[in-house]
């Protein structure tokens, strides 16, 4: 019986596909299968469309792309887009996707999926035995999670905008991503869009974070088993490479990603383990001011508020061809590629190109968190700053959230506002902050939020970048480390993200300094208690820090 439904199943596809050409004139130049399903060692079919030009009928190299996402018969113009440069084009779903979707589990099974996927188009009388792979976000991820084993057919990979599982995604540094529940429900399952209404009712309810897909009605799997890892444990490091599997990626990559992708601190991440672990690794990384999509489409001329400069102003997924082209048809190098890191330093309308991420700057700003100001010398006297924290408060909000990049004015929103003195010269900032927060408080945990603004001369803030962080969870991502209460603590800011910019002479830099508490991300109580599983009940009294003046940030810069 299973039997006689998988060839029904092949045949109802098979004529979907054929009536899907007739019915677009546009398709009569391609062959589209739709709905193929290949084989894995696992006994559960990938469902797959593949596109091919009737005009090529010789043997041609392969792109793959792999996306845990279907959107419908639209999907073909993925395929399209490779046949239309001359490759044959595959597009390859996650296990579960467009079949059984009880078979699907994110991210758990991609090294093994993709490998017998790619074993089966080089097997095949269309493919000339080579295989390449670009995509962003998730299939970002897809690739380096096949690039744990090779598959020889394999000869290089484009990972855009690519996310960490556990890492940036659905987490960063430990604290989940507001929008994790409406992934899963609105892109995999197709349930019934959220209510709008639901971050406010979990944020006037004072319900708990695990509780959020009961409270919106409709229970969540994936949401429920994301929340049972807060740690970076072994269920999420098991689907990235090791440091061995790094060390034996041989085959190009280009990695690419923007100031103001979700997924930037990932895709660094990606760049920097590869080339910890493989010293000859042929790793080129590319960013700029883009957001998610910028990353890995087409950059959008004016990014939340933002002109950026006409030479940032360029396709990455034309890029991605490019560099496919390069390795799988002997073309020519990218022009953009000139060195292994390249990237666009905003208010110049310059690329820049060196050897590596420690190439980029020449000096570090060191400034302390003393008195409201970033005072670039360590302060004589030690003292602090009060905050306080009324999480039974529903009333105020602290977020640091701007839907635009330049604005009039900054909403402290209960924060602290550090700055520096005007700078006397320009320079840019290019790399990631670091520092140290020496804290002390009243609970056993928080949730930091920190964004860098660069205050220009015309009175205006432009946003730099943003740190999100569990305090329990900054020394050491796979262990929670409570915070002793009233005891002073060290907070280490390492996995921060990305800018580069320049900064003009008579502009000052900003910090706000914030603990979450707003509708839009978990509110962490400091309980000591799983913060998944905290309430309101769990607030008790203010949350009372003092942020001691020794606390300093590390800005990398680049000084003529």
């Amino acid at each position: 019986m299973a039997i006689f439904f998988r060839i029904l199943f092949i045949l109802l596809a098979g004529f979907t596909a054929t009536f899907a050409q007739q019915a677009n004139p546009a398709d009569s130049i391609y062959i589209i299968q739709d709905s193929v399903l290949i084989p894995t060692r696992s006994g559960i079919d990938i469902s797959a469309i593949i596109v091919r030009k009737k005009t090529n009928t010789q043997p041609l190299p392969v792109i793959l792309f792999y996306t845990t996402y279907y959107q419908g018969v639209g999907d073909a113009i993925l395929g399209k887009k490779s046949a239309d440069k001359n490759y044959v084009g595959v597009v390859a779903y996650a296990r579960g996707i467009r079949t059984d979707l009880n078979n699907y589990a994110p991210y758990e099974h991609e090294g093994n999926d993709i490998y017998d996927i790619i074993d089966w188009i080089s097997k095949q009388s269309w493919c000339n035995s080579t295989v390449g792979m670009y995509g962003g976000s998730y299939t970002g991820f897809s690739q380096w999670s096949t690039a744990k084993n090779i598959h020889p057919a394999l000869k290089t990979i484009v990972p855009q905008v690519a996310v960490m599982p556990g890492f940036d995604m659905p987490m960063e540094n430990n604290v989940p991503v507001g929008n994790i529940l409406s992934w899963a429900n609105d892109n995999i399952y197709k349930y019934k869009f959220l209510p709008r209404s639901l971050p406010f009712d979990y944020f006037n309810n004072g319900t708990s974070f695990r509780t959020l897909d009961s409270l919106a009605g409709q229970p969540n799997s994936i949401f429920q088993k994301w929340l049972k890892h807060p740690e970076y444990d072994n269920y999420w490091q098991s689907m990235v490479p090791t440091p061995n599997e790094y060390a034996k990626i041989n085959i190009p990559v280009l990695s690419t990603t923007g100031y103001y992708d979700g997924a930037q601190i990932s895709a660094i991440q990606y760049f920097k383990l590869h080339n910890k672990y493989n010293k000859n690794a042929n790793h080129y990384f590319v960013i700029g001011p883009y957001d998610h999509w910028g990353g890995q489409r087409k950059a959008s001329s004016n990014l939340m508020g933002y002109d950026i400069d006409p030479v940032a102003n360029i396709s990455m997924e034309n890029l991605a061809f490019q560099w496919l082209d390069y390795i799988l048809k002997d073309g020519q190098k990218p022009e953009l590629l000139k060195d292994k890191v390249n990237y666009q330093v905003m208010g110049t309308n310059e690329w820049k190109h060196v050897s590596s991420l420690e190439k980029m700057n020449n000096d570090t700003l060191k400034f302390y968190l003393n008195n409201y100001l970033l005072d670039n010398k360590k302060p004589n006297k030690k003292s602090y700053l009060s905050q306080t924290i009324d999480f039974k408060d529903r009333e105020t909000q602290n977020n640091y959230f701007t839907p635009t990049i330049i604005f009039d004015t900054l909403d402290v929103s209960n924060g602290l506002v550090f700055s520096t003195q005007t700078f006397k010269k320009d320079f840019s900032i290019n790399g990631s902050f670091r520092g140290n927060l020496f804290a002390t408080i009243n609970k056993k945990d928080m949730d930091i939020s920190m964004a860098l603004y660069e205050l220009m001369p015309d009175g205006k803030y432009f946003f730099l970048t943003r740190y999100i962080g569990r305090a329990s969870y900054a020394k050491d991502n796979t262990k929670r480390q409570l915070l002793k209460p009233n005891m002073i603590e060290i907070i280490p800011l390492n996995n921060t993200r990305f800018v580069s910019k320049k900064i003009s002479r008579g502009s000052k830099l900003v910090i706000l300094l914030n603990i979450n508490k707003h509708p839009f991300e978990i509110i962490n109580y400091g309980s000591g208690k799983d913060v998944n599983d905290e309430t309101i009940k769990d607030a008790d009294e203010p949350l009372q820090i003092k942020w001691h003046n020794d606390s300093y940030i590390n800005i990398p810069v680049w000084k003529e």
